[in-house]
């Protein structure tokens, strides 16, 4: 099955059956995840992967009682950096070199460039621009998610720094962005499962310039 076949088969699943998505699938998708392109390869944000059920029973009301959040299988959850600092840059970009067997020292351009503009810009700019990043890899864990056919739902609606104290991001410099809540979904009782699949039409969507 395509790309384009696999996507026209997902949807922001409402109802899901509790039914647990075997490991290998969860790896794939998380590892579709890790693979996502992010601005100069910073990779500023974590992934909380939870399938404790008491744990998503506290989760469920800070994320306005949506159902999905305990009849997942597993909820993911992306938490960007709150912040970008010239430490954490160089970390990236020394471990980036270490593993290409260059010296440390063959980005300091680059990296002392990025890190002149990104400072001044901010804190609150910094953590909005990590945030960004996790809707790359959200977007990457989404489409793998519907290859293995595995219902994949994208969450917005919760009180992120709620999130965050539940689950001690804050300590780690972390703020919740994003919920991937993982699962199957169960028909019977899903409004949504039946209904046709409703996209701006490609020649309002998209515009050529040649």
């Amino acid at each position: 099955m395509s790309l384009i076949e696999d996507l026209n088969w997902r949807y922001a699943t409402k109802k899901m059956n509790g039914n647990i998505v075997p490991q290998e699938k969860l790896e794939y998708i998380l590892e579709a995840a890790r693979l996502a392109p992010s601005s100069s390869g910073l990779q500023p944000y974590q992934i909380f992967v939870i399938s404790n059920k008491d744990l998503q029973e506290k989760i469920k009301p800070i994320a306005f009682d949506q159902s999905q959040i305990i009849d997942a299988s597993h909820i993911m959850i992306f938490a960007a950096w709150d912040g970008y600092t010239l430490e954490k840059i160089e970390k990236v970009f020394n471990k980036t070199m270490e593993e290409r067997g260059l010296p440390n020292d063959t980005m300091d351009a680059y990296k002392n460039q990025l890190w002149s503009m990104y400072e001044p810009l901010g804190q609150e700019w910094q953590a909005n621009h990590a945030a960004k990043q996790t809707y790359i890899s959200l977007g990457m864990a989404m489409a793998a998610a519907a290859e293995q056919k595995v219902d994949a739902t994208p969450m917005e609606g919760f009180i992120p720094p709620q999130l965050d104290q539940l689950l001690g991001l804050d300590k780690l410099g972390l703020k919740s962005s994003l919920i991937l809540a993982l699962g199957y979904r169960e028909e019977a009782n899903d409004w949504l499962v039946k209904m046709k699949k409703v996209r701006t039409p490609k020649e309002e969507f998209i515009t050529e310039i040649k």
